[in-house]
């Protein structure tokens, strides 16, 4: 038997007036969903533990079967186990998004934040703005490492876990009473803006219609993580196909195999055939039980706002990851379970995280009986198959039952 998690960041939504009152998982043309959902169990889990912040890093701890509660330090440090930082006992690391703020004639702090991902930069252009920053702010105290795309790293030597506002959280404010209440900390942001609203780099993106990538942004920090083995908590040989950090950090944590695909950005466009590739090659012919396949595109199309990407994205995760995965493991006559879910929903409304329950689908090769009525797969339909799991980290346990 085989075991596959498909995840649609950020996937679940709320009913949109341009889409008929349906929510885009609803209005997508997923036609491998709605094949699988004849055949599959249907329901809704809650995977944000009550009292904790909406975030891809406790919601997909949880689907990974670790429970946040006890094993979330903080989503900057499992990214930095990612990139291979070498983090001590009294590190702290912060994410470091370099955004987009508005460039009014106006003093630093009545900018308007208007992009978190500067227009979903890429990694090779952003390394060089977060050199250039690096440059005039390295220290004993701060040290930058780049990441992927616009997501990158601090280190704070002797540092101290404080409390700091998620970008994508206030998108379209003026960022004055969400900047850092540490002065050090402001005056990064303040001077990094000054280093890279008119760089060579960014004067050429405003050329072509980019959003410029001016200003680091710091949030998320946490100390060294410590995750259990996911093999010897589960019996089973994982694999993570991801282009995001974060996801890649968890796995080198919980000791998984990361798999490294070309052209895998985190974006609309990514290399959905590629991340298939990689997770069948590992489930197939290197030996691992289970794969999971993590697609960032409709968590990202979520914090832009629109409604047709977000459709697009959720097209796109149906007909060119999950319809693929089925097809090549039902060509060689394997066994497999496969869930497919959202970590959390990313309504388009709020262009943020919430913490609703979203709906899973579970699909067993070797026991089609009809288990959900024909229903499809989506929100209103995962509410109404009347399954409802409190507990995010225990639905691993459905997925690999005998």
């Amino acid at each position: 038997m085989k075991y596959v998690i498909v995840l649609g960041d950020g996937m679940a939504d709320e009913p949109i007036a341009s889409l008929d009152g349906k929510t885009p998982l609803e209005y997508a043309d997923t036609p491998n969903l709605d094949r699988l959902g004849k055949e599959a169990e249907i329901g809704m889990v809650h995977t944000i533990p009550e009292g904790m912040k909406p975030g891809s890093d406790t919601a997909n701890l949880s689907v990974l079967g670790y429970n946040p509660r006890i094993y979330y330090s903080g989503r900057s440090p499992l990214e930095a186990l990612s990139i291979g930082v070498p983090m001590k006992d009294t590190d702290i690391a912060l994410r470091c998004n370099i955004v987009t703020l508005s460039e009014n004639d106006c003093p630093f702090e009545e900018q308007t934040i208007i992009d978190h991902s500067s227009s979903e930069i890429s990694t090779k252009d952003c390394a060089v703005l977060l050199r250039a920053v690096e440059k005039e702010l390295a220290s004993k105290e701060f040290q930058f490492y780049v990441g992927t795309s616009y997501r990158h790293c601090l280190i704070w030597n002797q540092g101290r876990v404080m409390e700091f506002t998620q970008p994508h959280d206030v998108l379209g404010q003026v960022i004055g009473k969400y900047l850092p209440v540490e002065e050090k900390f402001r005056g990064m942001m303040e001077k990094s803006y000054e280093i890279l609203k008119n760089h060579p780099i960014n004067i050429e993106r405003k050329k072509q219609g980019l959003n410029p990538a001016n200003c680091c942004w710091f949030w998320g920090a946490g100390t060294r993580p410590a995750l259990s083995s996911f093999e010897e908590k589960t019996g089973k040989k994982g694999m993570m196909v991801s282009a995001v950090d974060l996801l890649k950090g968890i796995a080198v944590g919980a000791g998984m195999g990361v798999a490294d695909v070309e052209g895998a950005t985190g974006g609309l466009h990514t290399n959905y055939e590629g991340k298939v590739d990689a997770a069948c090659k590992a489930l197939l012919e290197d030996g691992y039980d289970f794969a999971y396949i993590h697609v960032e595109a409709p968590d990202e199309m979520g914090h832009q706002g629109s409604v047709e990407k977000k459709v697009r994205a959720i097209h796109y995760l149906d007909t060119r990851v999950i319809g693929p995965v089925v097809e090549k493991l039902q060509a060689v006559g394997v066994d497999f379970r496969l869930l497919v879910l959202p970590d959390h929903p990313t309504p388009i409304r709020v262009r943020t995280h919430t913490s609703d329950s979203v709906p899973y689908l579970l699909y067993d090769s070797t026991s089609i009986n009809n288990k959900s009525e024909s229903r499809s797969y989506n929100e209103r339909e995962g509410c109404a198959g009347g399954i409802q799991i409190a507990e995010g980290h225990k639905l691993i346990d459905r997925l690999f039952e005998k």
